[in-house]
């Protein structure tokens, strides 16, 4: 079997990590996009984990994609630590990883409202 385009393992991991959402992280995962474009990733990253339990959960599979996506490590390197490499990340790096969590959120949206069907 041929190795999956980058599409395919976006699609995979929202698909894994969406397995056990409820209606409640469904509506989280759909609102994160809107939320990035109107006050940036930090700011959405800080919100989640200033709300903790749903918001946080969907918050840390964001950061562990992240993770794997730039430092090949398949693992939430915690709020903080992602926190902190954000404030010193380049400006065309934090543009590339504030691509790549839209990206990956397009896919969570759908798995996860594809998972909970009509409930």
């Amino acid at each position: 079997m041929s190795e999956q385009t980058l599409e395919q393992q976006r699609a995979q991991d929202a698909w894994n990590k969406s397995a056990e959402y409820t209606k409640e992280h469904v509506n989280i995962a759909k609102g994160l996009p809107a939320l990035i474009m109107n006050s940036g990733l930090m700011q959405v990253l800080a919100f989640c984990h200033e709300k903790g339990k749903a918001n946080e959960l969907v918050a840390s599979h964001l950061r562990q994609w992240l993770g794997k996506r730039f430092n090949g490590v398949d693992r939430d390197p915690g709020f903080e630590a992602l926190m902190e490499a954000l404030m010193k990340a380049s400006p065309g790096d934090y543009q590339a990883i504030t691509a790549e969590a839209f990206a990956w959120l397009r896919w969570l949206r759908q798995m996860a409202a594809a998972r909970k069907g009509g409930d």
